[in-house]
């Protein structure tokens, strides 16, 4: 079958021949309305037109939600002068490499994002592949997005008690000169306009006490500088579940900002999801989406339906800043984070979330995603089970540049507990790991002197790898697995180091600094 399917689809390729020179639709609004009166304060639109395909085409290439795409809807028209309190003004134009952005300064200071809904995913190809085919079909696979599924998650956030933006659809009139120099850019365009919650001019009473907005990049840089500075790990948790529950599979560390808090003698990072472009994605119902979407070939591009198709596939975007934010959590409070938000997202908090949908839109999608939501919020407590299992098969747990202490006691056979410790002997990490959910524990020292310590005499045990860090580091391994030559691995430059290794301890210290480095930043 699938032999059939590849002769096929290369028949067909090779009439396409090279990529379409136009394909977009010029303007969102229907071919052959009257100009839109100055005064408008709506238009009637379509988000993509170009996505209407022929039933060869859908058979091969998936029916996805061009039904949605092509229904016309009634939007805002956007008004840079009333479209938040104060007004908006031209800012600079954002560098995403599919959707076309652009930052609006408001009053006091306050920065917004306007988007364009559709994307063109040009910059992501290789330059060799740009001109063919290929771009015509990547461009085609955005269909498998709601384009207004975005709309949806609010409501469905403040349920569940996780940080959001509100973004709001707005026409863009083709003769809109408010936007400054780039305006053309968006002209006759959907657009997403959203907050930008980066920086305490962006602050607002939803935040509570937050002193600040971080991104990724300043709250990782900030984690491994100082052991006061951590992740709130089951505010994150639960923004995760909340992910899942979505499907939204491209959660990566550059779709988070955070807020931060100081809470008595640490400083907490609480995430707010942004970029809610992928939630009920549909992919698979199509041959070639269908092959291209198997675990051993794309299996991240996860289509939303009423069951959880492939945890593992649905958080791979995410594995970076997954392993570093919810490395201390038990399989416990994952479950509890799970049965709490089953009771926050009821069916009427559903119901509401849906009704932002235009309501042509809500007509033809609104009942399936519904159903697909409750049978998914019935199933989450094992959905969570199973991402917990992903999360603890293997651990890392990461210092900082200051000096720390690592303390690891082989309790039982089943049992390792780690304990970390930063200057004047303060606790900063404490977890007990059982060897029936993780095969390896991973330590980090960064810089700093770091000591790390491991006891303990059983029969069997997890294995823990030691990577010290750039400065001066003390092993201490005075721990005994009988069952296993070798349980604790260490890993750092040959010389400036100490090392008390046991009848457990396998030395693989070497030359060069890349045998302790970590990727702090997802470089």
């Amino acid at each position: 079958m699938v032999v059939r399917v590849l002769l096929l689809l290369i028949c067909w390729l090779f009439v396409a021949g090279c990529a379409r020179q136009r394909f977009f639709q010029t303007d969102a609004r229907l071919p052959g309305a009257a100009p839109l009166a100055a005064t408008a304060d709506s238009a009637r639109v379509t988000a993509g037109r170009h996505y209407r395909a022929h039933v060869l085409h859908r058979v091969f290439f998936g029916r996805h939600y061009r039904h949605v795409w092509t229904t016309p809807v009634t939007v805002p028209v956007l008004n840079p002068q009333t479209a938040v309190p104060g007004g908006l003004q031209a800012g600079k134009l954002g560098g995403g490499f599919q959707s076309t952005s652009m930052t609006l300064l408001g009053r006091n200071d306050r920065e917004y994002a306007l988007r364009t809904l559709d994307k063109d995913p040009y910059k992501t190809l290789p330059k060799t592949l740009q001109k063919t085919f290929v771009l015509d079909l990547v461009r085609d696979a955005t269909s498998a997005i709601n384009p207004y599924g975005a709309f949806v998650v609010p409501p469905l956030a403040e349920a569940a008690g996780v940080l959001h933006t509100t973004p709001q659809l707005f026409y863009i009139r083709a003769d809109e000169k408010g936007l400054g120099e780039n305006a053309p850019k968006f002209q006759g365009k959907l657009a997403l306009l959203e907050e930008k919650f980066d920086g305490k001019s962006n602050l607002t009473p939803a935040f509570g006490n937050a002193q600040d907005l971080e991104d990724s990049d300043d709250v990782l840089r900030m984690r491994y500088q100082n052991p006061d500075h951590q992740f709130d790990q089951l505010a994150f948790a639960r923004a995760r579940l909340l992910d899942i529950w979505l499907g939204d599979w491209d959660r990566h560390e550059g779709q988070w900002q955070w807020a931060v808090y100081a809470q008595q003698d640490r400083t907490l990072y609480r995430p707010i999801p942004k970029d809610r472009d992928q939630v009920f994605y549909r992919f698979d119902d199509g041959l070639v989406p269908w092959l291209v979407s198997r675990p051993f070939i794309v299996g991240k591009l996860r289509t939303f339906k009423p069951h959880y198709e492939s945890i593992d596939g649905l958080v791979k975007n995410a594995r970076f800043i997954d392993e570093r934010a919810l490395n201390e959590l038990t399989s416990v409070q994952f479950q509890k984070l799970a049965l709490d938000l089953q009771s926050r997202l009821t069916d009427d908090a559903i119901e509401k979330a849906l009704r932002r949908l235009p309501p042509p839109i809500y007509q033809l999608e609104g009942a399936r995603t519904a159903a697909a939501l409750r049978t998914r919020r019935a199933s989450l407590p094992v959905a969570a089970r199973a991402y917990y299992r992903l999360l603890a098969r293997q651990v890392t747990v990461v210092g900082t540049d200051q000096a720390e202490r690592f303390v690891v006691q082989r309790l039982t056979d089943s049992t390792t507990q780690v304990q970390v410790y930063a200057t004047a002997n303060k606790l900063m990490y404490a977890r007990t790991f059982r060897s029936t959910e993780t095969k390896l524990i991973t330590l980090h020292g960064l810089g700093g002197e770091d000591t790390f310590e491991v006891s303990g005499d059983v029969t069997h045990g997890i294995r823990i790898n030691i990577f010290g860090g750039p400065n001066r580091d003390e092993v201490k391994d005075s721990s005994h697995v009988r069952h296993s030559r070798k349980k604790t691995f260490y890993y750092d430059t040959r010389s400036g180091n100490t090392l008390e290794a046991g009848p457990s301890t396998r030395d693989r210290t070497r030359k060069g600094v890349e045998a302790h480095t970590y990727d702090r930043e997802g470089d």
